[in-house]
């Protein structure tokens, strides 16, 4: 079985910054790629920010240029550093690991629990 624990969340303000971390544990042989998704109250998830084992970015338009994913291969860790934050970026974030080839198991992918992140003055 595969862990996502994400860290980092809290309240902020607006203009101000948050780093989440999340970090992947279990028998892991290869994993594709780590990213992070957010959910706002009464919304549809969407992807917020996403890095590949190749290093290929993929970001939202609404945080393009204010946030900044980041990823340790041997570690299995992504970051995701948000500057210039928005109240309408006040949502839960998770973090999910895309085709995680686990020992036994098999490949598939992987969610975190959420941290929720607030910006609010």
């Amino acid at each position: 079985q595969v862990s996502l624990v994400e860290s980092g969340g809290g309240l902020a303000q607006p203009g101000g910054s948050l780093r989440l971390s999340c970090a992947a544990s279990g028998s892991i042989l290869r994993l594709y790629a780590m990213g992070w998704y957010r959910q706002a109250p009464g919304k549809q998830r969407e992807l917020v920010a996403e890095l590949t084992s190749g290093g290929s970015t993929n970001y939202a338009d609404s945080v393009k240029g204010r946030f900044t994913i980041s990823r340790d291969k041997a570690k299995n860790t992504v970051a995701l550093q948000m500057n210039s934050l928005k109240p309408e970026d006040t949502a839960v974030y998770y973090c999910k690991a895309d085709r995680v080839t686990v020992a036994t198991i098999g490949t598939g992918d992987y969610w975190g629990k959420g941290t929720l992140v607030t910006v609010s003055s």
